[in-house]
């Protein structure tokens, strides 16, 4: 199905005005909540027309498409999205590119429902034909997933949950410094032998994830290899991803692993200051470093999403995308808390 990335127009937060007519009649979000939309008799399931008078959710699949027709589900478990966080996400959702005249049908599946699945799968670990059945059936959310990893529709959701996050918290939409690190996790005998390793250090047969993060543990930028992959190789490639995708960035840490050429290589060819942290040989038992806390606290809570204690996925970019689905989780739940009261 064809999806085109952008931000939705002419809806709003809670859709109790929503307007109906083609999508590029549609109005902004300041002056829909305003006006009285006319709710169509007909409940014939057109593209560009609401499909039900009373929609019994406001994405784009229940205003616009087909999802009107099924029942609606009733959400029970932990990982489902509370009405906050549906509301704080929903201007940041792709459009369908079926509402941009580039084909496809209209979706039969609530988007909201699709997500919850995706985050319960994420949290509790479960395999992919085990999606309870109150959720659709799990080929249709797995070709969601997959559809959102081809396009880099994740990727790019990911990242402007991260800008309003980082607005919530007071910082600039971009950073300007960031923590580096890696993981070596085991995998699983689904995981290729053209993507898996040794890491002799952990001593774990599997893969390794290097991350960047920013100065509020939020990511920005994943890479997955074999473990066997040495740190600062993968570290030249993921940082001149990073220095090329934020321009602002001027200083990274790194722990002693990320010590000889690269420091010289980020310094002249990215423009960014490699900052060492290293563990001072007097030390014993647990220290919390400075700012490399930062991306071990990421790690921490990634280990909180039983699907990536284990890597379980066939392909790289699946696993890559595991990791932005548990951030997204994360943020949604950050902007969804009410907001402090100043004194």
């Amino acid at each position: 199905m064809a999806v085109e990335r952008g931000f939705p127009v002419g809806w709003s937060c809670r859709g109790e005005s929503m307007k109906t007519g083609p999508p590029e009649q549609l109005v902004g979000v300041e002056s829909i909540e305003h006006q009285e939309a006319p709710v169509p008799q007909s409940s014939v399931s057109m593209a560009g027309q609401s499909n039900s008078a009373v929609p019994s959710c406001d994405c784009l699949a229940h205003v616009y498409g087909n999802a009107a027709d099924l029942p609606e589900r009733q959400r029970r478990y932990p990982s489902d999205m509370t009405d906050a966080e549906w509301v704080a996400i929903r201007p940041l959702l792709p459009v369908p590119g079926w509402m941009r005249g580039r084909g496809g049908r209209p979706e039969a599946y609530c988007h909201r429902v699709m997500l919850d699945a995706i985050r319960y799968l994420v949290d509790n670990g479960i395999k992919w034909r085990a999606m309870p059945g109150d959720f659709p059936p799990w080929d249709r959310v797995y070709a969601f997933f997959r559809r959102w990893r081809d396009h880099a529709l994740i990727a790019e959701f990911h990242d402007r949950l991260r800008a309003q996050v980082r607005i919530r918290m007071g910082r600039d939409v971009e950073p300007t410094a960031g923590v580096i690190d890696s993981q070596s996790i085991k995998a699983d005998a689904v995981v290729g032998s053209d993507s898996r390793g040794f890491d002799g250090g952990k001593l774990i047969n599997g893969r390794k994830r290097h991350v960047v993060v920013d100065t509020l543990g939020l990511v920005l930028a994943v890479m997955v290899t074999s473990a066997d992959t040495g740190d600062r190789a993968a570290a030249e490639v993921l940082l001149a991803q990073v220095a090329d995708a934020h321009h602002r960035l001027a200083l990274v840490w790194a722990d002693g692993g990320y010590t000889g050429s690269l420091v010289e290589y980020c310094l002249a060819t990215l423009a960014v200051v490699l900052a060492i942290v290293k563990r001072s040989d007097d030390m014993r038992g647990f220290v919390v470093l400075p700012k490399r806390w930062i991306v071990e606290r990421f790690f921490a809570h990634l280990m909180r999403s039983r699907r990536l204690v284990r890597d379980f996925e066939r392909r790289t970019t699946s696993a890559e995308a595991m990791i932005y689905w548990s951030m997204i989780g994360l943020m949604t739940r950050r902007l969804a808390r009410p907001r402090p009261q100043r004194a």
